[in-house]
């Protein structure tokens, strides 16, 4: 049925603001760009990694391949993350689990083959990926769950503010830990993200997908090189969890951008690591674990690499729209 009031101004939402309350108007913009642009970042590392596991499948014969993400919450952020990921990751919905104080809150989620409990030791110790959608005030009870459950080999993805990555990797004792640091700057395009009215159609829109790239936002929230890094950090250690030499590792990662971007740079081991480590570094060897919350804070070789070379951010962008823009491969279901 048609929206009656659609048109009409006197039943708009800042028809009963103040003047000074209709200067907050922009917190309305940032708030959707955020969630947009979280859900899609995460949607795209999602995406880079099984497109890896994919590879090191058809490299080494591993049987197992389908990757595992756990989602800890499912207040707004965790529920609009998994609206993403199932439409945009192509991550089959038995392979996503999500703990929750409230596993009845995801009753729509469950009918679609995901699976909604509360235990978080227990998402902990399945999890490829896991993200943590939690309160920060949540956190230090989440953290002591979460401590001595995690394996080495699983990716921490934290949308909690207020806690410096280095800070949650103490607390949970594990160092395979990523957290966005978005940053905000005053343009005149941030209402861009008004748009976004439907977050399960808003990425079919090219302004918008344009716009939350990681390495090109220009619509008033900046993410910036630190966060690639770490993506690309972490899909260096993925490599060396299953024991790959340094060759073969690099040869799988270039892979993945050379079929997005066939005249990106190629990636060497001087590109991750310190010339005088990589000078050692046999070529069936693997490259050594990355502290990724070390790699978020400190300047790393792969960052001054990626910021004096173009070419190698113009392929990590269309790579970027590249995943995103392309449709996810699940039966059909419907969300909403």
């Amino acid at each position: 049925m048609a929206d009656v009031s659609a048109d009409l101004s006197s039943f708009s939402f800042e028809t009963g603001l103040t003047e000074d309350e209709k200067e907050l108007l922009y917190l309305r913009a940032r708030s959707t760009g955020l969630t947009f642009c979280g859900c899609a970042h995460a949607a795209f590392l999602c995406k880079l990694v099984q497109s890896l596991r994919c590879i090191i499948k058809s490299h080494t014969a591993n049987e197992d391949s389908d990757l595992c993400v756990g989602i800890l919450g499912m207040g707004h952020l965790g529920k609009q993350l998994l609206f993403f990921l199932l439409e945009k990751s192509g991550i089959k919905p038995s392979h996503i689990k999500i703990s929750s104080r409230r596993p009845e809150s995801a009753l729509e989620f469950t009918q679609t083959g995901v699976e909604c409990f509360y235990d978080n030791p227990r998402l902990a110790e399945w999890a490829d990926i896991l993200f943590l959608c939690c309160l920060p005030s949540h956190l230090p009870k989440v953290c002591a769950d979460l401590h001595s459950h995690l394996s080495r080999r699983c990716l921490v993805y934290s949308f909690t503010s207020g806690v410096p990555v280095t800070r949650l990797a103490q607390l949970l004792g594990h160092d395979f830990v990523l957290k966005p640091q978005y940053d905000f700057v005053a343009c005149d395009t941030a209402d861009v993200w008004l748009s976004c009215t439907h977050l399960t159609r808003a990425w079919t829109y090219p302004l918008l997908l344009e716009a939350s790239c990681p390495l090109t936002m220009s619509s008033g929230i900046y993410l910036g090189l630190n966060w690639v890094c770490a993506v690309l950090y972490s899909l260096l250690n993925i490599c060396t969890s299953t024991s790959l030499g340094s060759s073969d590792a690099l040869s799988l990662i270039n892979r993945i951008f050379k079929e997005k971007w066939p005249h990106a740079v190629e990636l060497i081991p001087q590109s991750f690591i310190s010339a005088s480590y990589a000078s050692s570094l046999l070529s069936e060897e693997p490259f050594p674990w990355i502290s990724l919350a070390d790699a978020q804070v400190k300047d790393t070789p792969l960052l001054c690499f990626l910021s004096s070379n173009k070419p190698m951010q113009q392929c990590i962008s269309a790579a970027y729209k590249s995943l995103l823009e392309t449709p996810a491969k699940l039966d059909s279901y419907s969300l909403m």
